[in-house]
């Protein structure tokens, strides 16, 4: 007899699945009727309730018609699931819609009671890491590391 996959693992298939499908009735099934929606990095869009599981992806599929998930890796821990995404697809102004990022999700009795999404959309080209770093900080327009006054007034060892 082989192994069976974690009720996580059969979980994130049928959200795949039910969003690959475009299936609406299908993905709002996965999820429990006081589900839980926390987004730590936007707390303001945190939801309770199916109900905004259904607006919410009902504006996807209307949205991004040909929209595509993919999960790309995950792990079950009992009955926390962590799973990597890859969303795609094209935009009313035809233009690409791509999100990408993390989401954890909480499973009982075949559905998902709680989630943790980390999911963001993917920014092409944009600042390199050391200006989005100074704008994640408050910092645009400050001078980076060894761009300052040196505590040695500007001479170097041994002069």
């Amino acid at each position: 007899m082989g192994n069976l996959p974690e009720p996580g693992a059969v979980m994130l298939d049928r959200l795949a699945a039910a969003a690959n499908g475009h299936d609406l009735d299908a993905m709002v099934g996965c999820f429990a009727a006081e589900y839980r929606n926390e987004t730590p990095a936007h707390p303001a869009q945190g939801f309770t309730g199916r109900d905004q599981v259904r607006r919410n992806w009902e504006q996807i599929f209307t949205f991004v018609p040909d929209i595509t998930a993919t999960v790309l890796r995950s792990c079950c821990d009992g009955e926390v699931v962590w799973s990597e995404w890859q969303m795609a697809g094209t935009g009313p102004n035809g233009a690409a819609v791509q999100m990408a990022g993390v989401v954890i999700f909480g499973v009982r009795d075949e559905q998902f009671t709680w989630a943790r999404w980390y999911l963001e959309p993917v920014q092409a080209g944009g600042p390199g890491v050391d200006d989005a770093l100074r704008q994640r900080v408050g910092a645009e327009g400050a001078p980076g590391p060894g761009t300052g006054p040196r505590p040695d007034g500007g001479r170097g060892p041994g002069q």
